[in-house]
């Protein structure tokens, strides 16, 4: 019982040690994914704002896109600051253990010098036999040859151990050495991020006041969005009403079933569903107001906008029943997908390998995505019921 004990308490004893190492290496990992996925769509939007200036005057796109990757420098920035501040720790903590060995070299030194020193003024053999011999009794005499051999052991052993703390100092001066250069190729990257996020901001403010001075006409294009947003609005919730009350089309009754099996997986999957296309989200899901004439309210935005790169394949998020397929002023294809009470809508395709009817499953590819005015991005929507969702708190 007491063996079995001892072991559990060094199997616990065991984990422990391991833990903080082993959440040390998982941070770091999510830590270099987070800022390779912020390069990565940093790089995408820089991509598409290179087209939409060289074919377009979407003064409004150009200015959503510039500030979702202003956005995203900030959180690269803030990433790298994160990244220096616990490296920083590790060299000061690294740096107090350099110093811990080298005081222990300076102890060992010391009391091997010592060592030497009585070992020096005693040379003469003559000394050492006299020694031995001067002894009271045999007893004596065997503690004084021991004495002896253990100076001489201890000599060998004070060695050893100068030896090895000197290895163990070099070996943590190289690692403090090692941390030190990373330390400054962190730094000099951010510098860099930093430069690139200030020239971001001033092309931002120089688009902002080209907006100013146009405000009639940016005025107009955005009347013109709205009513295309309206009547997209309009649309999915006269769909989605139909397929909810059992009717489908605005004529021939189809009663449908919701399939509550489906329906309450959905639900079970919120905040763990795959998105339907890798990209940043350059707009995000609600009433927000115009960035430049801060009293204009923009469109209710019923989902989310997804910068992507072109031809990029579209995917289901769940299983479910394709509902419809619509064609929309400046949302070209949009496929809505019916997963019990739930409905998911993607829009702004430019081909579609669905038809209404077909049964998909979770990642079966819908579409493609189009380029409208020079902006590659998908439009997409999750309801529940006539209920429009905030799919960033759906998606994983």
């Amino acid at each position: 019982m007491r063996l079995r004990f001892t072991s559990i308490c060094l199997a616990a004893l065991m984990l422990a040690l391991a833990a903080p190492y082993s959440g040390k290496a998982q941070n770091t990992r999510a830590q270099e994914e987070k800022k390779a996925r912020l390069e990565k769509e940093i790089a995408l939007i820089d991509k598409q704002l290179k087209e939409n200036a060289t074919k377009s005057s979407n003064a409004m796109g150009t200015l959503t896109l510039l500030r979702s990757k202003i956005a995203g420098r900030k959180e690269l920035v803030a990433e790298s600051d994160r990244e220096i501040s616990a490296i920083s720790r590790e060299i000061n903590a690294r740096q107090k253990e350099i110093d811990r060995i080298q005081n222990r070299l300076d102890t060992l030194s010391a009391y091997y010098s010592k060592l030497i020193t009585s070992a020096y003024k005693n040379r003469d053999t003559k000394i050492w036999y006299m020694y031995i011999l001067a002894s009271e009794n045999i007893g004596q005499a065997f503690r004084r040859m021991a004495y002896i051999r253990n100076l001489s052991s201890n000599l060998n052993a004070q060695g050893e151990k100068i030896k090895e703390t000197r290895s163990e100092l070099q070996r943590e001066t190289d690692s403090l050495a090692v941390i030190r250069s990373r330390a400054q190729s962190l730094r000099n990257r951010r510098a860099a991020e930093v430069s690139a996020l200030q020239s971001e901001e001033a092309e931002c403010a120089k688009l902002v006041s080209q907006l100013q001075r146009n405000r009639t006409k940016y005025q107009k294009e955005l009347a013109y969005k709205k009513r295309q947003v309206d009547a997209l609005n309009r649309e999915i919730e006269r769909i989605i009403a139909a397929a909810v009350s059992g009717k489908s089309g605005s004529s021939t009754k189809d009663k449908t079933v919701v399939d509550t099996k489906l329906d309450a997986e959905f639900a079970r999957n919120k905040g763990k569903l795959p998105w339907p296309a890798s990209g940043p989200v350059v707009d995000h899901f609600g009433q927000h107001y115009h960035p430049v004439f801060k009293s204009l309210k923009l469109p209710f935005n019923n989902g989310v906008n997804i910068a992507l790169e072109k031809g990029s394949s579209v995917k289901a998020i769940f299983n479910g029943t394709v509902k419809q397929i619509v064609v929309m002023p400046g949302y070209n294809k949009c496929v809505l997908v019916q997963h019990g009470n739930y409905f998911s809508f993607y829009c702004k395709l430019g081909s579609v390998t669905v038809k209404a009817g077909d049964k998909i499953k979770t990642g079966d590819i819908i579409g493609t995505v189009d380029t409208i005015d020079n902006m590659t991005q998908l439009h997409f929507q999750i309801w529940q019921g006539t209920k429009p969702q905030n799919p960033e708190l759906w998606l994983k």
